[in-house]
This record gives structure tokens, C-alpha cells and sequence, in this order.
């Protein structure tokens, strides 16, 4: 979500390697470009203001003036800076010994509350082996009751939406939810609370009665990145009222400008705990601070994407591959299983966002057609007999119009396709005699 900033920082980057050397003029210049940037962006104006004159009081340290490449020191100050706007740190999310332990999402309608409780269970069960359950206290939007049924059911986790006389009071609903948890043996409760389109004292009330009712561990805040300004000011509205732990912010990645990140943190004083990166119930993430300013300038995020990877590849599956690659064994079959991974790992365009340089290096290239190419590759295969993906050699033409029939493509294309497997084979068979894959997860020795 922060493609247009990190462009506009990147042609800063360009403007100031134009110059053979620094001065104070030129980091004024600068730093006008910058803060243009960061309003366009929709970040807060006081946010603005007091990261310019950070960035400046450095810049003007003999360490830039005197270096010989200012464009570089320039942005590791903007970066350094851009690092301690996000929280500096990454804030740890604890769950503590206590059984159970309760969580309170609350947020503005449409911000994503419900997706993301689900999305919170998923976490604690599969990154912190806890038993998590969850309690519908939506009474507002009966939509919310059913959906968080669903989500749960998919998870094949507890969840409690209220029956009886306690149905039409969501403080009841979370209360006898939480005693439901503990019979079922869960030990972090996530409860859903209701929404409104702004922040209002009833909205209010209700929430802080519940608080008072629960006494969660953690209120968490789910704030839509997509609302720029918008979420900055509901931030406010609930810290006011409620004790919040920290910040979910969901939507990022979407095309969101990134005001909201950049300013949440400062405005608020609340750490972002997590991002939701996604609309699957695995698509939610601990934020890191100094991994999204590296984003934002084009530095890439491998960190990141070798969690991605470390997650989405089957160790025993990757072995296998890493022996096939040795003996040239390599087939179509195991050409669709990588590409069914790498869509497990997110969508193309985020993916090539983490690899330092990539962006520069595509010069601009329009990528938006490369998930549907993925689609179109994935459904030719698809077409094709067992015999066939184990041996391509076999596809002669006849074969090859029953495989675009089958797959809505053309000839060509398939031809196309079989041409690009012949030539990855190839480089396949030279890296895996070699010792480039052994840094990749599942390939180590």
C-alpha cells in the first residue's frame, strides 16, 4: 500500500544522486519533496512537521555533508526516521499464563473486525499452540453472528454467539461467552464486539460496560488502512474511552495511500501489533517496523518473504523436489505444485516488492497481469493427463489443441508454455548440480 510514497521517495533518491556533493540547500530542497510526499500519502500534518525537522537536525551533521554518496546518507536518515514513526521496535503480542486469556476487537463497521478475530484465532493456534475460542457480541449486525459461525467452523475452533434471554445484550453475550471458553478447556478468548459507522457514546458505552464486565488481557483496535486520515481519528475516539493495547491495521494491501501507518503509532501513542496482508485467514502478520520502512524506500523485505516461504514449503516436499532438480527429473506435475505454493506466499506483485532492487530492476513494468498469467499457466496444466505433465515430450498437436480446448487458451500458448518448461528445466537441472539452492528454505543440507 505504500507504492506511490515509496515511488516518490525513490525520485528523490535519483534527484540527490544528481549532485556531486550535499549542502544545506539541497537537503532543504529535499525535504520539501519529502514532506509533499508524506501529505500526499495522507499523513498526519503534526506527524509531518516533526519528521522533517528530525531528518533535517541529522542531515545537517558533518556525516552527510562530507559524505561521498549524500544520497544515501539522506535516505538512511529518512529510513532511520520512517523506523521510529512505525514504533521503532516491534511490539511483542503476549498472551500470558492466565486461562483464559481475553481479547477484545473493537473498530468502526466494515473495518474488518470480525475476518480479523478469526484471523487472531488462527494465529494464537498455529503460532503460539494456544486453544483459542471465539464469542460473537455483534448484536447490531446479524450478518456478524453467522459469519464468525463460518470463520470458526473453517478453523475448527469454539466459538458462542449468544442464545436465550442474554441474546439482545451483547455485555451478557461476552460474559456467558467467556464461561462457554472455559468449559470447553480454551485458554484465549477473542471476543467480537459490535461496530458503528463513527464513533458515538453509545457505541462507547457499550464497549466500556463490557470492559468492565470482562477485564480483557488486551483491547485491540482493527483499523481500516484503506480510510487513510479517517482510521488516525478513530484511533482517537477509542484510546479516549478504552485502555488498548495496541493496533490491528487491516486492508494493507490494499491501495491505501500509508497516511494511517505512519501516523497511528505517533498520533495515538499505541503500537501496531499486526497487518492484515490479505483476505485467507492465514493473512495476518506481526508488523515490523523497520521491515515496512525498507519496503517504503525499495529496500525489499526478505525477511519476510523467507517467512513466507519457511511457512508455505513442506520440508519432505522440498527435499523431493531438490532430488528431482539433481537427476533432471523435474515435471510439469511439480512445475504446478511451485506455483499452487507460491500462491500460498501471497499475491505476485507483493512478493517481487520484497526482493531489494526489484522494482528498479522491472523498471516500472506493469505487473498486474502477472496473476492472471499464473492463472492461465496453472490451467493449461490442469488440462493435461497425469502421462503428460510426467513427460511434455509426449505432447505432440494433436495433444496440444485438446489441452487449449480444455483450458480456454489458444495453441500458442500452449506451445508458449511448453517452450518456458523446456528452457527452466535447463537452468533447474544447472542450479540444482550446484550450490545456489542451499539458502532457500526447504533446500539446506
Amino acid at each position: 500500500m505504500f507504492e506511490s510514497l515509496g515511488e516518490k521517495l525513490d525520485t528523490l533518491r535519483r534527484k540527490l544522486a544528481g549532485h556531486g556533493r550535499i549542502t544545506e540547500r539541497n537537503i532543504d530542497d529535499a525535504l520539501r519533496d519529502v514532506r509533499l510526499a508524506l501529505l500526499e500519502a495522507d499523513v498526519n500534518v503534526g506527524v509531518v512537521r516533526d519528521f522533517v525537522e528530525a531528518v533535517k537536525r541529522d542531515a545537517l551533521g558533518q556525516e552527510v555533508l562530507r559524505s561521498l554518496s549524500p544520497e544515501q546518507q539522506f535516505i538512511k536518515l529518512v529510513h532511520r526516521e520512517l523506523v521510529r514513526v512505525l514504533g521503532g521496535q516491534s511490539a511483542p503480542f503476549e498472551l500470558g499464563g492466565a486461562s483464559p486469556t481475553v481479547v477484545m476487537m473493537v473498530g468502526l463497521n466494515g473495518a474488518g473486525k470480525t475476518t480479523t478475530s478469526a484471523k487472531l484465532a488462527r494465529w494464537a493456534q498455529a503460532e503460539r499452540n494456544r486453544v483459542p475460542f471465539l464469542v460473537g457480541a455483534d448484536v447490531h449486525r446479524p450478518a456478524a453472528m453467522e459469519q464468525l459461525r463460518t470463520l470458526a467452523g473453517q478453523l475448527q475452533v469454539g466459538v458462542y454467539t449468544g442464545d436465550g434471554a442474554e441474546a439482545a445484550d451483547p455485555v451478557a453475550i461476552a460474559r456467558a461467552g467467556v464461561a462457554e471458553a472455559v468449559q470447553h478447556g480454551a485458554d484465549t478468548v477473542i471476543v467480537d464486539t459490535a461496530g458503528r459507522q463513527t464513533v458515538n457514546a453509545e457505541l462507547m458505552d457499550e464497549l466500556a460496560r463490557m470492559h468492565a464486565a470482562l477485564s480483557p488481557r488486551h483491547v485491540l483496535l482493527v483499523a481500516d488502512a484503506m480510510t487513510g486520515q479517517d482510521a488516525v481519528a478513530t484511533a482517537q475516539g477509542f484510546a479516549a474511552r478504552l485502555p488498548l493495547a495496541g493496533i490491528v491495521l487491516s486492508k494493507i494491501e490494499g491501495d491505501a495511500r500509508g497516511g494511517a501507518a505512519l501516523s497511528l503509532r505517533a498520533v495515538t501513542g499505541c503500537p501496531i501489533l499486526f497487518a492484515g496482508t490479505g483476505e485467507r485467514l492465514d493473512a495476518l502478520e506481526p508488523f515490523h517496523p523497520e521491515r515496512i520502512a525498507s519496503r517504503i524506500l525499495g529496500m525489499g523485505d526478505v525477511l519476510s518473504l523467507i517467512e513466507r516461504a519457511e511457512k508455505a514449503y513442506d520440508q519432505r516436499e522440498a527435499e523431493a523436489l531438490r532430488r528431482k532438480m539433481r537427476r533432471n527429473e523435474f515435471d510439469l506435475e511439480d512445475f504446478r505444485q511451485q506455483i499452487q505454493t507460491m500462491k500460498k506466499m501471497g499475491p505476485v506483485t507483493e512478493l517481487l516488492g520484497m526482493i531489494p532492487g526489484m522494482k528498479k530492476l522491472l523498471g516500472g513494468a506493469d505487473l498486474a497481469g502477472a496473476e492472471d498469467e499464473l492463472k492461465h499457466v496453472e490451467a493449461i496444466i490442469n488440462s493435461m493427463t497425469r502421462a503428460e505433465r510426467a513427460n511434455h515430450l509426449i505432447i505432440n498437436a494433436s495433444r496440444r489443441r485438446r489441452i487449449a480446448e480444455g483450458s480456454g487458451t489458444s495453441v500458442s500458448e500452449v506451445n508458449r508454455l511448453l517452450k518456458q518448461f523446456t528452457q527452466t528445466k535447463k537452468v533447474l537441472k544447472k542450479l540444482g548440480s550446484g550450490p545456489l539452492l542451499q539458502g532457500l528454505p526447504g533446500f539446506r543440507r
